[in-house]
C-alpha cells in the first residue's frame, strides 16, 4: 500500500447487511466503497459468506472495478478457501485473500487456523493464490507458536484475531493480553510474516493497541466503522479511524 503507516481496510459487510434487508439497492456498497477511498481509507475488505447474508456475489467483482480505479488502493477478499473465496480469486486476483477458518453457518469469525492440523490442507491453496500473484493472509488467534508454522505453510501475512483484545481495553488484563499480541506480532514477524490485525477494533482501542504491537501493516474495521459512519458520515469517519492511526 501507499502509506509508510498501518494501512486502514474498510470492511463493508454491514452496509450490505442493512441493504438486503430490503429490495431496493440501497446502502450501495459500492457507493460506500467510493466514499471511504475518496476519503483516504487505504482499502476495502470483503467477506462474501456462502450464504450471501451480507456481501453478495455480484459485489465482489463491481468492487474490485471499483478499486482498480483508485491507484494505491488494495483490494482484500476474505472467507474460507474451502467454501467461495477461490472462485472469486482466480477470477478477480485481489491485492489479498485472508483465509478465514468460518463454518458456512457461522455468526461471525471467532477463532484463527490451528497448526500442524491445517497445514496439509492449506498448503495448496495458499500456493495457488501466490501462483496468481495474490498475497495471501492467515486470520490466526495470538499465538507466537503458531507462526513460524504458518510461514512454512506459504503465507506472506496473518492477520491477529483482536477480538480478546477488544474485550480487555480498558480492564486491569490490558497490559497482559496486549503484551500477548505484541509476542505474537514478534514472532510473526522473525518467520518472515507481515502483521495485519482485525475484529472489533474501533477508534477507542485502535490507538494503543498499535502502540503495543509493533509492525502491524493493515488494520481491517467493519462493525465499529459502520456504526460510526451512521452518526458522522463515510468520510468523518475514515478521517478519524486516520486519526487514531496518526495517534498511535
Amino acid at each position: 500500500m501507499s502509506s509508510p503507516r498501518t494501512a486502514l481496510s474498510v470492511n463493508l459487510n454491514k452496509v450490505a447487511l442493512v441493504r438486503n434487508t430490503r429490495h431496493l439497492g440501497i446502502p450501495s456498497v459500492v457507493r460506500a466503497a467510493s466514499l471511504c477511498l475518496a476519503a483516504g481509507a487505504h482499502g476495502i475488505t470483503v467477506h462474501p459468506r456462502p450464504d450471501g447474508r451480507h456481501i453478495r456475489g455480484d459485489d465482489v467483482p463491481a468492487l474490485s472495478e471499483l478499486v482498480a480505479h483508485h491507484p494505491g488502493a488494495e483490494y482484500n477478499i476474505e472467507g474460507n478457501p474451502f467454501h467461495n473465496l477461490m472462485d472469486f480469486v482466480r477470477q478477480l486476483r485481489p491485492h489479498q485473500a485472508t483465509f478465514v477458518p468460518d463454518s458456512e453457518g457461522q455468526f461471525t469469525s471467532d477463532h484463527g487456523w490451528d497448526f500442524p492440523a491445517d497445514a496439509q490442507r492449506l498448503r495448496p491453496v495458499i500456493a495457488e493464490c501466490r501462483a496468481l500473484g495474490v498475497r495471501v493472509s492467515l486470520f490466526m488467534d495470538p499465538r507466537p507458536d503458531q507462526m513460524a508454522a504458518a510461514r512454512a505453510a506459504g503465507a506472506d501475512r496473518v492477520e491477529l484475531y483482536t477480538e480478546t483484545y477488544a474485550r480487555a481495553h480498558g480492564t486491569p488484563d490490558e497490559a497482559r493480553v496486549l503484551h500477548g499480541f505484541a509476542e505474537a506480532a514478534r514472532a510473526a514477524q522473525a518467520a518472515g510474516l507481515e502483521v495485519n490485525a482485525g475484529h472489533d477494533l474501533n477508534r477507542a482501542n485502535l490507538p494503543a493497541f498499535l502502540r503495543a504491537v509493533p509492525g502491524v501493516r493493515e488494520v481491517s474495521i467493519g462493525h465499529a466503522f459502520v456504526a460510526d459512519a451512521l452518526e458522522q458520515g463515510y468520510d468523518a469517519t475514515v478521517r478519524a479511524y486516520l486519526a487514531a492511526i496518526t495517534a498511535a
